[in-house]
């Protein structure tokens, strides 16, 4: 299946979806604050006979208010945003000190969703500044410095392809749409329409996987960033709009308390491999895994109720 678009919808209302869809795709968590906070949780990974096992969770975050989008640098330092000081900064906790480093602090604006560039030491992070403006940035894991990547789009979410590749959401209008963009030649090229959030390499393949979000459903689908050959994977359960993926080509997904697993090669539906007491977390959203998947983490809400 190919999937190329080289029409818009009409603009009408332009500017008014837009302002909303990033408000709603960035700041949704803020929102519920009063009620509940968003950490971050790193578990052990392993898998002992065809069976996945989980460590109890640590609470890597453990700060009131928004901390989420978590990656993982490499197998020792996951990164993520974090709020402090009225803003919105990149995170990193280094595992084996069990203590955290900032990586950025932007007096004018926010960051999210942080990533290892491929082949730098650096990250990229969608920044949000105070003025409304969007775009990607890389910054330097020692200096912090920026450098935009993405100057003319307004990216959402995105993942690193090759070093020179990036596929990303797009806000375009009332939705979200896919692009590849190709950092040597600056083109940027649009492949699919109404697309989720979550984007991942896939294992041991060339592709990327995305949420299709034009069923009333949403599916996870394949992409060959160089060709634009789209396959569906499978169904989304209810209420999942992330997943990410092992290494021996299991993808994760969390659903309110509950992990589940669905392995494309072997299974045909969704199977809960854990339930996390509601005590601990729940309302389960954001995963990642390591390189060698020995290592999960996750984004949940813990409730502030006393």
């Amino acid at each position: 299946m190919y999937a190329t678009y080289s029409k818009d919808l009409p603009k009408k209302n332009f500017s008014f979806f837009s302002s909303l869809l990033t408000i709603v795709l960035i700041f949704s968590c803020i929102a519920v604050q009063a009620q509940s906070n968003t950490e971050i949780f790193l578990l052990d990974l392993s898998v002992v006979d065809d069976t996945i096992r989980l460590s109890p969770p640590k609470n890597i975050s453990n700060n009131i208010g928004y901390d989420n989008q978590p990656s993982f640098y490499n197998d020792n330092l996951v990164v993520f945003a974090s709020t402090r000081n009225e803003q919105t900064d990149i995170a990193g906790f280094a595992i084996n000190k069990s203590s955290i480093l900032w990586i950025s602090d932007t007096p004018n604006g926010s960051e999210y969703s942080p990533l290892k560039v491929p082949g730098q030491k650096s990250v990229s992070a969608i920044r949000l500044d105070t003025d409304g403006t969007q775009r990607l940035y890389s910054y330097d894991m020692e200096s912090g410095s920026p450098k935009l990547l993405l100057k003319d789009l307004k990216v959402g979410y995105h993942v690193w392809f090759t070093k020179e590749i990036i596929v990303s959401s797009v806000l375009v209008e009332n939705r979200m749409d896919l692009y590849v963009s190709n950092l040597t030649d600056h083109s940027n090229y649009k492949f699919y329409k109404n697309v989720g959030r979550s984007f991942h390499k896939i294992p041991n393949s060339k592709r990327i996987s995305f949420i299709n979000k034009q069923t009333s459903i949403p599916e996870l689908m394949s992409l060959d960033p160089l060709s634009g050959e789209i396959e569906k994977i499978i169904a989304l359960p209810e209420g999942v709009q992330d997943v990410c993926w092992m290494i021996n080509g299991t993808v994760l997904a969390g659903q309110k308390n509950r992990i589940m697993k669905f392995t494309p090669r072997t299974d045909t539906q969704w199977e809960v491999i854990t339930e996390i007491s509601p005590a601990i977390f729940t309302n389960i959203t954001r995963l990642a895994t390591n390189s060698i998947s020995t290592k999960l983490a996750l984004v949940a809400e813990v409730s502030t109720a006393k």
